[in-house]
């Protein structure tokens, strides 16, 4: 099989840089609008309200831009993307250490427009500058970089992280498998979940492998032997998945994997999403709650926890968690 260009590859990065990334290699940061709130004192995500983390210290990356589903609900430029596993998996990937280095660097640079801003609190900014808190999803699944077990490590270790949040699509359970077998677990792994059945998961995320649900279902079963905090996140998207079907299917589904917390979100028309579906699809905060409601009613062991209007979510947690809401060394914030 005909490997990608350095060409191609090239290309992509550029048009990934245009979209206001910065990448080193196949790897990239962001700065989300929520950290541009938080050092501007406008507010902060749901995160630091359900969590406690540092929404203006995050370091919002992925160590490998390359991704095995092609979600219509995704406001990630995919189209510019690669869609062949195999390509993907043959791409060169670069050292832990030269990632975090590099993004680090990246992310003050983009930070420094804040620079002479007379609105901006210098002190504010100046910690800003440091993060503390690792959100490794942005754009590609991690589970595909080969190395996060060791970047996982480095970061708690020579970066002092308070915090390492790892999102994924749950299709790679041998990597997820290696994660709990060295230790190098994060803070919290969210699991990212957008169908209740085979069926649907085909329509909406659109996935590289062949066995795609067989791998899904696996990855659930291993997660639930993963000692850390447990998230599943369902997006919600108005007229596709938001049935009473899909609340007693995903009641299924979270049981396999028994976690901490179930964030319940609507869909967002943003970004490239806007190619695929409609301002109809998004859901308001009163629909998130009904579906919330209805799941509950198949989830005797959690209880309705938090809700953020902005963003239109519902975190409800498992009543036999051992875990806090809010992440041990943070103070939450409070609106």
């Amino acid at each position: 099989m005909k490997k990608i260009s350095e060409e191609r590859l090239k290309e992509i990065i550029k048009n990934l840089d245009r979209k206001k990334y910065r990448s080193y290699n196949t790897s990239s940061v962001q700065i989300c609008l929520w950290t541009k709130k938080a050092i501007k004192q406008e507010g902060v995500c749901y995160k630091q309200k359900f969590y406690g983390v540092d929404c203006k210290r995050c370091l919002q990356f992925t160590p490998f831009i390359f991704c095995q589903q092609n979600c219509i609900h995704c406001w990630r430029p995919k189209e510019l993307l690669i869609t062949n596993i195999k390509e993907i998996k043959e791409l060169k990937q670069e050292e832990p250490e030269e990632i975090i280095e590099n993004l680090i660097e990246k992310r003050k640079e983009l930070l420094m427009g804040f620079k002479g801003n007379k609105k901006i609190n210098e002190k504010i900014l100046e910690k800003a500058m440091i993060p503390v808190h690792f959100a490794i999803s942005l754009v590609g699944d991690p589970l595909l970089y080969k190395k996060l077990p060791e970047m996982i490590k480095l970061l708690k270790e020579k970066y002092k992280a308070r915090s390492i949040f790892v999102v994924t699509n749950c299709q790679e359970p041998l990597s997820l498998k290696k994660l709990i077998e060295t230790g190098n677990l994060p803070t919290q792994l969210y699991l990212s979940i957008n169908a209740t059945n085979r069926e649907q998961f085909l329509k909406i995320n659109k996935p590289l492998y062949k066995d795609f649900w067989k791998r899904f279902v696996e990855f659930l079963k291993l997660a639930k032997k993963a000692n850390c905090r447990k998230v599943i996140r369902y997006t919600l998207i108005k007229n596709i998945n938001d049935k009473r079907k899909n609340a007693y299917e995903l009641s299924k589904l979270v049981k396999l994997v028994n976690p901490d917390f179930i964030e319940i979100k609507s869909y967002m028309y943003l970004g490239y999403s806007t190619l695929r579906l409609k301002i109809e699809n998004m859901n308001t905060i009163e629909e998130v709650k009904n579906f919330s409601s209805n799941l509950l009613k198949f989830l005797k062991d959690f209880s309705y926890e938090d809700e953020d209007k902005a963003s239109r979510i519902v975190l409800l947690k498992n009543k036999k968690s051992k875990y806090e809401n809010i992440i041990e060394g943070y103070i939450n914030y409070k609106y």
